[in-house]
């Protein structure tokens, strides 16, 4: 299943990585932090929406980088560069990642910097909209998000443009074990 969400998400341009643990993911994102340049100049800034992995890893190494925010704010998510979020489902068939954004934060760290990396735990992974469709309780999550690469729009003369209503580059990545690190 997991390779079928990688191929279908990479055909629509997210980048897809995945790592056996919360340790690994960790590694990787301090590493990912650093070659975007997230440092304290304008316009390089990171966002990281409360979530549970932030719970379960050291977050020393996160915090060491220059202007890696944890309080979101609209000004510091539309100043941003990266945003972290993590997200709860995955949809195989089409690539698609769902995240229950009921917290603003969350809303503001996907959709306004040009990158958005997203934490999923890989168990999150769902075959179909109908499996994911019995997992959902509506009565639980006031605004669904449902993800599917990177912004895109063709709305203009028809011609592919990218990152025009959100983020231009989706960097997905799948933990099989979030069990914690610290």
């Amino acid at each position: 299943m997991y390779e079928q969400f990688k191929s279908r998400a990479e055909g629509v341009s997210a980048e897809v990585h995945r790592f056996a643990t919360a340790a690994e993911a960790l590694s990787f994102l301090v590493g990912f932090l650093q070659e975007q340049g997230v440092t304290d100049r304008d316009g390089q800034y990171g966002v990281v929406a409360a979530c549970p992995f932030l719970d379960r890893v050291d977050q020393t190494q996160l915090a060491a980088i220059p202007r890696l925010w944890f309080e979101v704010t609209r000004e510091r998510a539309a100043a941003a560069k990266v945003g972290i979020s993590q997200v709860d489902w995955a949809v195989a068939d089409t690539g698609t990642l769902v995240q229950d954004a009921t917290a603003i934060d969350k809303r503001l760290v996907s959709t306004l910097p040009s990158i958005h990396v997203a934490l999923i735990e890989t168990d999150g992974l769902r075959p179909d909209m109908p499996a994911w469709l019995a997992d959902i309780r509506p009565e639980q999550a006031a605004y669904i998000a449902m993800i599917t690469g990177p912004s895109r729009t063709a709305d203009i003369e028809r011609v592919l443009t990218i990152g025009v209503h959100g983020p231009e580059r989706l960097v997905i990545v799948f933990i099989d074990q979030m069990g914690g690190t610290n």
